[in-house]
């Protein structure tokens, strides 16, 4: 079992998110974590970036995904966060946690969601 993985940790970004119009008026912080498991394993990277998944370039990707639109759900941008990373970079398999710092009476909101590459061509049924 493949046990190589990628960790970012607490990526903060500012989004246009939330339910209401008044929510989304301004940008709010999340902050999102990454468990990557590289598509090629750490013992055969061989020192070349181009073999392992670019977390700065992963880091840059979200960045533009996140200002790319106004969001109602946390959920969804964690759902779009895992296809980006699948689809865009050398990755197997990724858990996102998109945490959200809403409500006064809790340290934050989350979502979070893992997906694999078979997860791609599958959409879910929402009926």
């Amino acid at each position: 079992m493949k046990t190589d993985r990628i960790l970012i940790q607490g990526l903060e970004l500012w989004v246009r998110i939330g339910i209401t119009e008044s929510e989304r008026a301004s940008a709010q912080r999340l902050k999102l974590d990454l468990v990557i498991e590289p598509h090629v394993a750490f013992a055969d990277l061989r020192e070349d970036i181009g073999r392992t998944v670019d977390y700065f370039a992963v880091c840059q990707a979200l960045e533009q995904l996140a200002a790319s639109r106004e969001w109602q759900l946390i959920e969804t941008l964690c759902l779009e966060s895992t296809h980006l990373v699948l689809r865009d970079f050398a990755a197997d398999n990724v858990t996102v946690t998109v945490r959200k710092f809403i409500l006064p009476q809790t340290e934050c909101v989350a979502a979070s969601i893992q997906c694999d590459r078979a997860h791609l061509n599958s959409p879910p049924d929402l009926s």
